[in-house]
């Protein structure tokens, strides 16, 4: 028996996942690289000192990535990803009117009483 709603596995495999955070750490680290001069003719110090900063920049930022990444992932219900949206996403979802006499956006309305 199979079903059809996706599961958290299925929205981002581990795979995925660490490709994603390698792939940002290795820009992060060629960034640092070119920002710090190392492809020009440096000393031996400076290239070193280049080096170690991206690899800790590329470090930092895999750690990150991947970090934010998962905590996102939990944030997913996995069974409302297949559920049609047929309603604007950030309404209430009960449609609560307002009674006779009541005016939401009074300020708005140049209403003194309000």
């Amino acid at each position: 028996m199979s079903h059809d709603s996706p599961t958290r596995r299925d929205l981002m495999k581990p795979l995925q996942l660490l490709g994603l955070a390698f792939g940002a750490a290795l820009f992060a680290g060629v960034v640092t690289l070119v920002s710090m001069g190392f492809f020009q003719q440096r000393t031996a110090g400076e290239a070193g000192r280049a080096v170690v900063t991206a690899l800790v920049i590329a470090g930092v930022s895999f750690i990150a990535v991947l970090l934010i990444v998962s905590l996102l992932l939990l944030a997913v219900d996995p069974a409302q990803v297949t559920k049609q949206i047929d309603r604007p996403v950030l309404f209430n979802d009960d449609s609560e009117k307002p009674e006779q006499g009541e005016n939401p956006d009074a300020a708005a309305s140049g209403d003194p009483k309000a």
